[in-house]
């Protein structure tokens, strides 16, 4: 399962992070509603799945999405934390989303 994150194709959506790993990547949060997933944040980590559980814009998240969160990810084993935080601030510019700032 992919769903598209900018020309990026991110493995999810996910319910829940049982299916993530704890690997280095960009992960994407997004707002299931009906037939249509709305990003509301994009971050990168070293971890992906303990910073997903972990993370301290989750109240962000649960406060602009009313339906079901749902999380997806791009692993990048081969890039270092300048090449994901450049992903990440692609994705944070061509999206206007809620949680998170450049």
């Amino acid at each position: 399962m992919s769903i598209s994150v900018g020309k990026y194709s991110f493995k999810g959506p996910y319910i829940n992070t049982i299916n993530l790993e704890d690997k280095s990547g960009i992960y994407a949060i997004h707002c299931h509603l009906g037939d249509k997933y709305f990003s509301i944040d994009v971050g990168e980590s070293a971890t992906v799945k303990s910073r997903i559980e972990t993370h301290d814009r989750k109240t962000c998240w649960t406060k602009n999405c009313s339906a079901t969160l749902t999380y997806s990810v791009l692993y990048t084993p081969h890039l270092q934390q300048e090449g994901r935080i450049k992903i990440e601030k692609e994705l944070r510019n061509l999206y206007d989303l809620p949680c998170g700032e450049l």
